[in-house]
């Protein structure tokens, strides 16, 4: 497994060079690609209808081309699942990624282009290892297997008689991934594609408790589960009893910060190496490339032409849409992207910041749509997990999993906002972790601040700590179990937590 290791870290080390080039000349790079787009899809529906082969520049397709939603979109992707072929996209779409909905409360449906999958993600998936093996050339993750915890798939419905599939992204990946990284992953490609999600977590841990498993691949909060239930059948409290060479977690989906310390007692080493990963249903994004960062470097070659809305004007109609060039750093943005599988000014409904222009990289800040301004204050998810994590290390707290809402003005009443959280370990003191949470929010928040200001708008929030398994109850209730379903942290109306507190009986 030695030489297989040496052979692997070598290949992977091969992309580098290319990474420096996108890094060297990054408008250069999104020039030609924005071109190559163009062309290829210019023979399309889509490029028809907005006549692609006439437009010559940036300026041309923002002002000819509107920003689209996924409401815009989906007659053509409705289209596409009944069998139809070249309305987005020239090659022919077979795959399509079911999210989660997080910006609606429906699935969305993403098209998923041969070019997609092998120019995005998995391109995306391979330069994680690339940069990884170049951070850490003592790295021997190739002398074992890598734990990937996947989502489902299945047959189209839409068009059942053709060879049509759509599932999570990640089962998407997984069902079309080329031989070598089949030999090199585990558990089963039977198990991984498991729809029933608590038999999966069951058959995964029985799989893998006895193989030699050095990285670790998925979602934070499914991640949890999966090394609780190996360590409930191993009769252990560390996984390295288990996995002594365990050396890495790719992770991406939700942010890390509110789990790193609940993953620092489930792997207690120095040694482990945890690397952030921006991908999604819609594309592959962003990649950690820093050792000592949690900045995510913008991957600039994977068939994705950028653009941003500064968030101040994403409610407009005819917001400002900047290009690569024009974006400034520590403002927030709507990251709107063209593919390669012909998602033509897609709002994701994802919202980033620049922490940096030499080279182009940024952090993710939250959701478009998920974040709490009732009252004026404009709390966003960022700033969410900020104080929590600051509230946890105070109060020696780690948490699962939260979330929060507006408590609406009433007769006789101020504002607040209300928060249900589900710890791991308890804070020593609730009304001190509360305290905490709202000092921070005010800290790094202006607008939050403005309001709290001796009580005039909002007064102090209000938490409820919640037994363990709660989320994971609520979201099996909402049939939300899987690998890309995330647990909203903030909604600025209160269908969800009333939802959670109607479920555990607590009047709100």
């Amino acid at each position: 497994m030695d030489i297989l290791n040496s052979i692997l870290t070598w290949v992977m080390k091969k992309r580098i060079h290319d990474i420096e080039l996108f890094i060297k000349y990054p408008h250069d790079v999104q020039g030609e690609l924005f071109k190559k787009l163009l062309e290829q899809a210019r023979h399309t529906e889509f490029g028809k209808k907005y006549d692609f082969k006439s437009i010559g520049s940036h300026k041309d397709y923002a002002e000819r081309v509107p920003v689209q939603a996924y409401e815009q979109i989906f007659p053509y992707i409705e289209r596409l699942m009944r069998g139809e072929q070249n309305l987005l996209w020239p090659s022919e779409i077979k795959w399509f990624a079911k999210s989660s909905g997080t910006t609606n409360a429906r699935s969305k449906f993403i098209p998923v282009s041969p070019e997609a999958l092998e120019d995005c993600h998995y391109k995306g998936g391979k330069d994680l290892i690339s940069i990884y093996v170049n951070n850490h050339p003592e790295s021997k993750m190739f002398s074992g297997k890598g734990l990937a915890i996947g989502g489902s798939h299945q047959i189209n419905e839409f068009n059942p008689n053709q060879e049509s599939y759509y599932g999570d992204v990640s089962a998407v990946i997984m069902k079309n991934l080329p031989l070598w990284a089949q030999f090199i992953r585990t558990p089963s490609l039977e198990t991984a594609l498991m729809d029933k999600w608590e038999e999966k977590i069951e058959k995964m841990a029985l799989e893998t408790a006895n193989e030699n498993v050095t990285t670790l691949t998925g979602v934070p909060t499914w991640t949890i589960l999966l090394l609780q239930k190996i360590m409930e059948i191993k009769g252990t409290n560390n996984i390295l009893d288990i996995w002594p060479n365990l050396e890495a977690f790719f992770h991406g989906a939700v942010a890390f910060t509110p789990y790193r310390e609940l993953f620092k007692k489930l792997i207690p080493s120095d040694q482990m190496n945890y690397c952030e990963t921006y991908n999604a249903s819609e594309g592959f994004f962003g990649i950690q490339d820093q050792k000592n960062s949690e900045e995510l470097l913008l991957m600039l070659d994977y068939g994705i032409y950028y653009e941003f809305i500064p968030f101040d004007q994403i409610n407009q109609e005819n917001p400002t849409v900047l290009s690569l060039a024009e974006v400034k750093v520590r403002e927030n943005y709507a990251m709107i992207i063209s593919t390669n599988a012909g998602l033509w000014r897609y709002n994701i409904g994802d919202t980033i910041k620049f922490t940096s222009l030499e080279p182009y990289r940024i952090k993710i800040s939250g959701r478009t749509k998920h974040f709490i301004n009732a009252f004026g204050e404009e709390l966003i998810i960022e700033n969410a997990e900020t104080a929590i994590a600051r509230a946890c290390e105070k109060t020696n707290a780690i948490i699962d999993n939260f979330t929060a809402a507006p408590i609406y003005f009433d007769e006789g009443s101020r504002g607040s906002h209300e928060w249900i959280i589900e710890f791991r370990q308890q804070p020593n003191d609730l009304e001190t972790f509360k305290l905490l949470l709202d000092e921070k929010l005010r800290e790094i928040n202006s607008d939050y601040d403005a309001k709290r200001y001796k009580d005039m708008a909002l007064v102090a929030p209000k938490i409820h700590s919640v037994a363990q398994g709660t989320f994971y109850r609520w979201m099996q209730k909402r049939g939300k179990l899987g690998g890309q379903n995330k647990v909203p942290r903030l909604s600025n109306n209160r269908e969800h937590i009333d939802d959670i507190l109607e479920m555990l009986s607590i009047k709100a």
